[in-house]
Formats: C-alpha cells, sequence, structure tokens
C-alpha cells in the first residue's frame, strides 16, 4: 500500500509538472509568433492610408467648398465649436484632440464632417480615425449629436483658422 501512494504521487507530479511545461511552451511560442507577424501587418497598415483621399465613413459623400469664406457660417461655427468642442480641441496646438488648424491641409471635408458628425463609426472603421485615435493615446471623441447644418459651419470656421 505504501508503495503504491509513492507511484501514484510520483505519476500525479509528472503530469502536474508535464501540465505547467506545455502552456510555458506554448505562451513563449504564441507571444514569439505574434511580435513577428504583427509588425509587418501594422506597417502594411500605415502604408496604406491615405488620408487626403478618403472621405470617412458616415452620410456626408461630397461637400463643395466656395472659394471665398462665408464669415456668417463661419462665425456660427466658431460659437458651436466652442460651445462642443473646446473641451478636448485647441485650435492651433494638439491638446486632447488634434488641432483644427490647417486640418484642410491634412483632412478631406467630407472626412471631417463625417469625424464630427459620426465619431464613433469612423473610430471603429476608418483607418484615418484610427490612427487619430492612436495619437490621442485612446482618448475618443465623445458624439456631440451635431448635425449635419452645424457640422457645415464648424467646417467653414476651420477654414478661418
Amino acid at each position: 500500500m505504501r508503495h503504491l501512494k509513492v507511484i501514484l504521487s510520483g505519476v500525479l507530479l509528472l503530469a502536474l509538472a508535464s501540465c505547467g511545461r506545455s502552456n510555458e511552451t506554448q505562451n513563449t511560442t504564441s507571444t514569439h509568433d505574434s511580435k513577428s507577424t504583427e509588425a509587418p501587418q501594422t506597417k502594411a497598415k500605415t502604408e496604406a492610408i491615405d488620408p487626403m483621399s478618403s472621405k470617412g465613413i458616415g452620410p456626408i459623400s461630397n461637400v463643395v467648398l466656395n472659394d471665398a469664406i462665408d464669415d456668417s457660417m463661419a462665425a456660427e461655427g466658431k460659437a458651436i465649436f466652442e460651445q462642443n468642442c473646446t473641451a478636448c480641441h485647441k485650435t492651433d496646438k494638439k491638446y486632447i484632440g488634434p488641432a483644427p488648424k490647417d486640418i484642410l491641409e491634412r483632412r478631406t471635408p467630407e472626412w471631417i464632417m463625417n469625424m464630427i458628425m459620426n465619431p464613433n463609426e469612423m473610430i471603429q472603421k476608418d483607418p484615418v480615425a484610427k490612427q487619430v485615435l492612436a495619437e490621442a493615446n485612446g482618448a475618443i471623441m465623445a458624439d456631440q449629436n451635431i448635425s449635419e447644418e452645424d457640422a457645415r459651419k464648424i467646417l467653414e470656421f476651420f477654414r478661418t483658422l
């Protein structure tokens, strides 16, 4: 009986030891594999993004900007921006979110309006918005429930910056 207990204890210890080694090996291999395959995919996604050709995801597919800025529309856009956006955006420098100054040199008008009106879906599906989210250290842009008309006014205000 005493020999049987010793043998069973030995078998149990071997079984437990082999289970632990198996997991360690898998975790090490898994971690190594994810690092080796993740970097090229991330690099490929970054290279594929052209922010000046993306219109984003949302209801806006075409925006026509006149050569002259509509001053009354821009003034209304400034008021809407100050009421809804300044907690996270400063006009001329990066704060929590990016600065809107010169944004039309970095993004299309359609993308800007879709981001203002549809930030949740943009962050989930649009590669440029995902990149902006990463640059903002994961600070998600709150949906302010801005209408298309008000988003257009904000865009007009951005043209004055």
